[in-house]
């Protein structure tokens, strides 16, 4: 649905009454596309004394043909601003975020990106480190929401070992592939090894996925970039989404499955499906769901069951049988969409905000196994999505989800799918047991 007010606060007129009257100003977002450059120009890299991650950092973004400097002298607007927060220690030493950050933020291009890299606190035995890294959560957490022009900020904590599997998460945070992304914290691990793919255009080359909900919206966009990536999609809805569904194959080269993911034998089904057709399943991306809206004092039971059932019970029900079945492939991914409801709550909606949390609470449960196969499992948690749902909403309502993010305006499916193409890639071996909102940072909920 267009976003009548963007428009206006792009126009002459309305660019000069946003700034005349403090009023929000929600800028076009730079997104992905093919033969774009990483950046809008050079990154600026950083650190504190005793940092390991610059040289790692460097080397990426070399490989990626974006121009790195470390001399922030002149009149240069930067692409991106990334800073080495391994070496901080103790709080003292928390300066060196002022001392690098402050005289460059206002030379941060539109839609430029700022990066910290720290260590998980949670792998830290000395209490003035583990003090100080958490503290970085709260700095990019503050500094997301006073960025302006489609700038984003992130945190990703890389477990010592894991230096050399930080390329995927640096491509997809740094590019405009995250164009709606932004105050987020990212955890990458040491487990497995990280292969880079051949061709980072098409990382998924050779892989077979399963998008769920296929049909329409968000998920009909997950199918098109998955597509878009390399991988042979699989797209399934239940069967009333037939013709929908086979539209969406079509357009994306791939097959259809019509299925309803709450059915006892769902499971084998779409093992029998994908083994048959394509000798196994590589990524399965739980992405239907319902909502069945009622304050609980005026909720039936069926509306309660119904949501449980499609949004959560499915989801569990899936994987246990993929897992024991050995349905999905060796490194294999599971992927989870969940919601800003199953983190701050929305009223009306203890049903849906209960699976979304759930959702969560799955990846959560699932990712030292995931971990011992080679495998990952993550979620997303989209906030307010311009889809046919949101444009249904009342007019307040959806102005209110719009605006009331640092981006000050709704995101696209695309979002949501560039961050699932970004766990579904080989080179995510690190990245386990995330759950990223996809929400311009949204001012409600952690």
């Amino acid at each position: 649905m267009t976003d009548r007010y963007q428009q206006f606060a792009s126009s002459t007129v309305g660019s000069l009454m946003v700034r005349r009257l403090g009023l929000p100003d929600p800028v076009p977002l730079r997104r992905y596309e093919p033969g774009q450059p990483l950046l809008t120009g050079p990154a600026l890299l950083g650190g504190a004394p005793g940092g390991r991650l610059s040289d790692a950092v460097a080397e990426v973004l070399g490989k990626a043909d974006a121009e790195v400097v470390t001399d922030a002298a002149g009149d240069t607007r930067f692409g991106a601003l990334v800073f080495d927060a391994t070496g901080i220690t103790s709080p003292e030493q928390l300066v060196r975020l002022h001392e690098f950050f402050n005289p460059v933020l206002r030379r941060v291009r539109s839609s430029g990106r700022v990066l910290v890299l720290g260590t998980p606190p949670e792998k830290i035995t000395a209490a003035a480190e583990k003090i100080a890294q958490r503290a970085l959560e709260g700095f990019t957490r503050s500094l997301g929401k006073e960025m302006r022009r489609g700038a984003t900020v992130q945190l990703v904590y890389v477990e010592k070992g894991a230096e050399a599997s930080m390329e995927s998460t640096l491509r997809f945070l740094l590019s405009a592939r995250s164009a709606y992304v932004s105050g987020q914290v990212v955890r990458i691990s040491a487990a497995g090894e990280a292969l880079a793919p051949e061709d980072w255009t098409r990382p998924l080359a050779g892989k077979v996925a399963v998008v769920t909900g296929a049909s329409r919206g968000i998920g009909a966009s997950i199918a098109t970039v998955l597509a878009r990536d390399g991988a042979t999609v699989v797209c399934l809805d239940v069967p009333a989404a037939g013709d929908r569904l086979s539209t969406v194959a079509n357009r994306v080269g791939g097959s259809t499955l019509q299925l309803d993911v709450t059915a006892d034998d769902a499971a084998d089904r779409l093992i029998e499906f994908t083994g048959g057709r394509y000798g196994g399943l590589d990524i399965l991306v739980h992405n239907a769901g319902i909502t069945r809206d009622r304050k609980l004092a005026n909720m039936d039971r069926g509306r309660w069951d119904s949501v449980l059932a499609v949004n959560l019970a499915s989801q569990l029900r899936i994987n246990e049988t993929l897992l024991s079945r050995k349905g999905l492939n060796s490194g294999g991914r599971i992927i989870g969409v969940s919601s800003m409801a199953g983190i701050a709550g929305n009223a009306g909606q203890t049903n849906y905000g209960t699976s979304k949390a759930g959702v969560i609470g799955m990846v959560q449960a699932l990712a030292p196994r995931m971990a011992r196969r080679g495998g990952t499992v993550n979620a997303v948690a989209p906030g307010f999505i311009e889809t046919d749902m949101t444009a249904a909403m009342p007019l307040f309502l959806r102005e209110a989800g719009r605006r009331m993010n640092a981006m000050t305006q709704g995101g696209l499916p695309v979002d949501v799918a560039e961050t699932i193409a970004w766990y579904a890639n080989p080179a995510s071996v690190g990245v386990n047991g995330n759950v990223v909102r996809v929400c311009g940072q949204s001012l409600l909920g952690a």
